[in-house]
């Protein structure tokens, strides 16, 4: 096998594995956020998995389409209230979720914060 086939290999599964991270703490960040904001409620273990894979699909289609990256205080202002928006959205399609627009505002703050601290991307 060549070198540049074994580098291919490499790298795929190092972004199946980096993306299964990836997913696994922004589940973790939606649920800390969740019990640390008022106006933003998530119930149960497999609803704070739904919520972080439509999050993740919501942010893809956003770069897709607009080239934006929708992180809080990733992109200043815009993109915190692009992550608020993506946040309450969320919403219509987990039915566990409950988040008002403040909430949605809190939480974004929260996950903006968390993801400071927490190395990778979040969101």
């Amino acid at each position: 096998m060549s070198n540049e086939r074994r580098e291919s290999r490499t790298k795929g599964s190092q972004g199946v594995v980096s993306n299964i991270i990836r997913f696994i703490v922004s589940a973790i960040v939606i649920a800390i956020a969740a019990f640390l904001t008022p106006g933003f409620s998530i119930d149960g273990l497999w609803s704070v998995l739904i919520a972080a894979l439509v999050i993740t699909i919501i942010d893809y289609v956003i770069f897709k389409v607009a080239k934006f990256d929708a992180t809080p205080f990733g992109r200043g202002f815009t993109g915190f209230i692009v992550a608020a928006i993506v946040i309450y959205v969320t919403q219509f399609f987990v039915p566990a979720m409950g988040v008002t627009v403040i909430g949605a505002i809190l939480g974004a703050i929260v996950i903006g914060l968390i993801d400071m601290v927490i190395p990778g991307k979040t969101f």
